[in-house]
């Protein structure tokens, strides 16, 4: 037995020996070494470095609640009649920047997506392609889906490149929840723009933009899609021969150009803008002229124009009497280029005449152009918007806004009476093909109370209160009460005569009466809750 165990200790004993002289003769393998998120404190608070990179990266974003009542006066079929409506949103930020030897490159992103219902919904951001809409029989015009790429720019020694917001912005609703004040506030457009500093807080800024985003459709009586303007060609012994057609859906050519020169200093900032917007629509079209005395030979092609808009504003900084406290004030003019001023921003843009709400007694004209049917040359529009906004902090934790705005929209004189000349020509007999875009044969009682191309005003006056009981949370409430009514006459109240623009004839004998109005309302409230991280 002694022997035994002997033996088994001498092996275990030489086996031990042995595996430990091949294991030396093996590489060995050092562990990587873990490397760690680092914090980069050359931006600002909340930058990292990505790992492996000289690169520091930001992530941050956004979540929101928000819920909305406003005033309806329509349960009329076709009309939406809603008087609530509810959101919920997300934003997710990228901002990546690294340090060159020409300054610091930069490339930010933003996404934004929501899910939006009732009164919430946009037709703007359907009319642009960065919604889509519900198809069920209760949800279809009451429910949307909203995805947006609202920024993705690239930032190096002056330049800028990429989907940003339109250097001619200056306020853009920086203290609104809704952002109901006629003031500039384009969607993000793409764009290519440099910016020269100078010090002190001056800087110039040329940038060469997406006009898609800055378009008010020139004006086309059909309504139809793509517009179709009638244009009238001329006469052969002495009666009408033939009408052609404009298609009127602007074409791209030329970019928006737009300057800027700004300052920002310690007392705040201020900013003078100026840009340019061509308005480029199709050819007339090659139908053949008939009537007696032979073929005539119709108009030239409809020659573009170029619009343009200018703007300043100027935001005064105020802690002597509560810090974070300022005041902004604005004012635009544009000339063929209303989007410059944000004169559709409670209506809605990118329609050629629209409504904010339910059961609005009249569309409001939005269009840059009309297309004159004589010449048919272009005609634009003009008009202004002035903002004033203030915030004031009660105490760190609560805050609240008061805001307003005036603006108004003309239409030439001229291009009105041509309209309303062709009118009549195509419709000898008072019947109406052109709806609520119909003018009217001048002096007569229909087109003095229709709403095309009417110039009009509106006015915005609001406020809200927020309470932030910590860093980075909000709950509020925001108000605002908007008119919207024409400078001088009366026109239809669609809401309550809804048939009188089927009923020309019968307006013009008396035989038809509709209900008129010089203007028309509505308060809306908001409520918020968001979280910022």
């Amino acid at each position: 037995m002694r022997l035994f165990k002997r033996f088994l200790f001498g092996s275990a004993a030489t086996l031990a020996v042995m595996g430990a002289a091949h294991a030396a003769d093996l590489p060995v393998k050092k562990a990587v070494p873990i490397e760690y998120v680092r914090v980069c404190t050359a931006y600002g608070a909340g930058f990292f470095y990505i790992p492996g990179t000289d690169t520091c990266l930001r992530i941050s974003g956004r979540a929101r609640y928000e819920a909305g009542y406003q005033t309806s006066y329509s349960r009329q079929a076709g009309s939406g009649g809603d008087t609530s409506g509810y959101r919920g949103q997300l934003r997710i930020n990228l901002d990546a920047r690294t340090q060159t030897a020409y300054g610091t490159l930069r490339a930010f992103a933003r996404l934004e997506a929501a899910s939006r219902t009732g009164t919430i919904h946009s037709g703007t951001q359907l009319r642009i392609a960065q919604a889509y809409g519900a198809v069920g029989v209760d949800e279809r015009g009451r429910s949307q889906q909203y995805v947006n790429v609202d920024k993705a720019f690239i930032q190096f020694a002056g330049l800028t490149a990429g989907r940003a917001s339109s250097f001619f912005d200056f306020y853009a609703h920086d203290f609104e929840f809704y952002g109901a004040t006629a003031g500039s506030d384009n969607s993000s457009t793409n764009l290519l723009a440099y910016t020269a500093t100078f010090g002190n807080g001056l800087s110039a800024t040329l940038s060469i933009e997406d006009p898609v985003f800055t378009r008010s459709p020139v004006f086309a009586p059909t309504g139809s899609t793509p517009a179709v303007s009638p244009v009238y060609v001329g006469y052969a012994d002495g009666i009408p021969s033939r009408f052609g057609n404009v298609d009127s859906v602007q074409r791209s050519r030329l970019p928006d150009f737009v300057a800027a020169l700004r300052v920002d200093q310690a007392w705040g900032s201020a900013q003078l803008s100026a840009a340019t917007h061509e308005i480029n629509v199709g050819n007339l079209s090659t139908a053949a002229a008939a009537g007696a005395g032979g073929v005539l030979t119709g108009i030239p092609h409809t020659n573009s124009v170029q619009g343009w808009a200018v703007q300043g504003g100027v935001k005064i900084n105020a802690p002597a009497i509560s810090a974070g406290d300022a005041l902004y004030l604005q004012g635009a003019y544009a000339k063929g280029g209303q989007m410059y001023i944000g004169y559709c921003m409670v209506a809605g843009c990118y329609a050629q005449a629209n409504s904010g709400w339910d059961g609005q007694k009249f569309n409001q004209p939005f269009a840059d152009a009309t297309i004159n049917p004589f010449t048919g040359q272009l005609q634009t529009s003009a008009g202004f918007s002035t903002v004033a906004s203030y915030l004031h902090y009660w105490s760190p934790e609560w805050r609240s806004a008061l805001f307003g705005s005036y603006g108004e929209l003309d239409f030439a004189r001229s291009a009105r009476l041509a309209q309303g000349a062709l009118f009549g020509l195509l419709n000898p007999n008072g019947a109406n093909a052109f709806g609520s875009s119909a003018v009217g044969v001048p002096g007569t009682r229909f087109y003095q109370l229709s709403e095309a191309l009417r110039d009009t005003y509106q006015f915005v006056v609001g406020g809200s209160l927020i309470w932030s009981p910590v860093s980075d949370l909000d709950i509020g409430v925001e108000a605002f009460y908007t008119q919207v009514g024409v400078k001088s006459g009366r026109v239809i109240d669609s809401d309550k005569s809804p048939t009188a623009y089927a009923n020309v004839a019968g307006i013009n004998s008396g035989a038809f009466v509709p209900r008129t109005a010089t203007q028309d309302s509505l308060t809306q409230i908001r409520f918020r809750v968001q979280r910022d991280f």
